[in-house]
């Protein structure tokens, strides 16, 4: 996990036309604004902890909602949504608890996701 380059990895993750697809809406933008990445952060590790960490997860492929939180739509993005996704995209073994480094592993993918999302938006569009 920890060699990982995030930023190649959210190269290959946007060669994707699935994952492609998703991008943080106006509300999404104004909820960090409002926020802040710090808090958006520890919702992350709230959700990550929470929904994805459970060796086994009842609802696993549904527990991720498409809308409704920045950090949900980078799940998507990111695929770190279920466990499925994350075996196949990065080698996650199912059927057992996350760790500690593989849950920050995916926090701070799912960060620079969101941190990209935003610089991109601000960029392109008056706040």
């Amino acid at each position: 996990m920890n060699n990982v380059n995030i930023n190649l990895l959210l190269d290959k993750l946007s060669k994707s036309n699935f994952r492609n697809k998703f991008h943080l809406s106006v509300k999404d933008i104004n909820y960090i604004k409002d926020k802040g990445l710090n808090k958006i952060e520890q919702h992350a590790f709230s959700f990550i902890s929470s929904r994805l960490s459970p060796a086994n997860i009842l609802n696993d492929g549904k527990q991720t909602p498409f809308k409704g939180h920045p950090v949900f739509i980078a799940q998507h993005a990111c695929a770190c949504c279920c466990r499925e996704c994350l075996y196949k995209w990065h080698k996650i073994p199912k059927n057992r608890s996350l760790n500690l480094n593989e849950q920050n592993f995916i926090v701070k993918l799912l960060m620079a996701w969101i941190t990209k999302e935003y610089k991109s938006f601000s960029k392109n569009n008056v706040l």
